[in-house]
């Protein structure tokens, strides 16, 4: 074995943490980056190799059904952020901070998120917002919590949006963007996430940022990628967006198991007498 492919053996085996994902984008490796939400997903994923693993507030849609992110509280949270836990050994894992856990109280900011940092043992925590969250930022890192941003589509927003359509297309938005990504990495951010927005706005603010840029929806030219387990798994068959790649279609293959099962117990081939005692 080289040297080379022997560094590259034992580097794979270390704990994923804030210094490794600037030490890979320094090197211009790719971040892969995935949600989970309980144990055994956690554990199938982290197996697999990911980098960083969200516990995304997307709980709120492909475990709970909700139309949109904000239900989710700080105790749904915690909740999914511990069973995600006890499944990692090697991945970063990052929370989400729910919507009205930072936004406009910085006091109560940093509170919520040293609950959820003890109670989880976490790597790091994400939140939505630029300029109009700084003071929740820098309180929040200011207790020594990992903050990782997220820029363009805000899903807790989308009640001021009023639409899912891509962001940042004309001058102004696209401008505060670049703005607020310099102002979170001034701040201290550890990396930034840009959703659905064009490639070469989302190309430039991975260029002029020292910190790793990670996009869903924001084109090829960021410092990696992430995407909701359950979409890109084909569990979720009703989210189709242009971002998503569809590497597996386990809602037909777990309906189609699962009407085999029925079958087989209708039909009392199941159990057989060597699945008896």
């Amino acid at each position: 074995m080289s040297q080379e492919k022997a560094y590259l053996s034992a580097d794979n085996k270390r704990k994923v943490t804030t210094h490794r994902l600037q030490e890979m984008k320094q090197r211009g490796e790719k971040i892969s980056m995935l949600t989970a939400y309980d144990y055994s997903m956690a554990s199938v994923i982290d197996h697999a190799g990911m980098d960083v693993i969200l516990v995304g507030d997307s709980a709120s849609n492909v475990m709970a059904g909700n139309t949109t992110t904000l239900p989710m509280t700080v105790d749904q949270m915690i909740y999914h952020g511990k069973s995600v836990m006890n499944g990692v050994k090697r991945a970063m894992v990052v929370i989400d901070m729910p919507f009205g856990s930072y936004q406009g109280n910085p006091v109560e900011a940093v509170s919520n998120a040293v609950k959820i940092m003890k109670e989880t043992q976490a790597d790091c925590l994400k939140l939505e917002g630029g300029r109009e969250i700084l003071e929740s930022v820098q309180r929040i890192l200011s207790a020594g919590i990992p903050i990782m941003g997220h820029l363009g589509l805000m899903p807790q927003s989308i009640n001021k949006y009023g639409t899912y359509a891509v962001r940042a297309q004309d001058e102004a938005e696209a401008s505060k963007l670049l703005d607020d990504a310099h102002l979170l990495q001034e701040a201290g951010c550890c990396s930034i996430v840009l959703e659905k927005i064009p490639a070469e706005l989302a190309k430039r603010v991975a260029a002029e940022l020292a910190i790793p840029v990670i996009g869903i929806g924001a084109g090829p030219y960021v410092d990696g990628q992430v995407l909701v387990m359950h979409d890109m798994l084909g569990i979720n068959k009703g989210f189709s967006p242009r971002f998503l790649r569809r590497y597996a279609n386990l809602f037909d293959q777990i309906e189609s198991a699962v009407q085999q099962y029925i079958s087989d117990v209708k039909s009392s081939d199941f159990p057989s007498k060597e699945e008896s005692y």
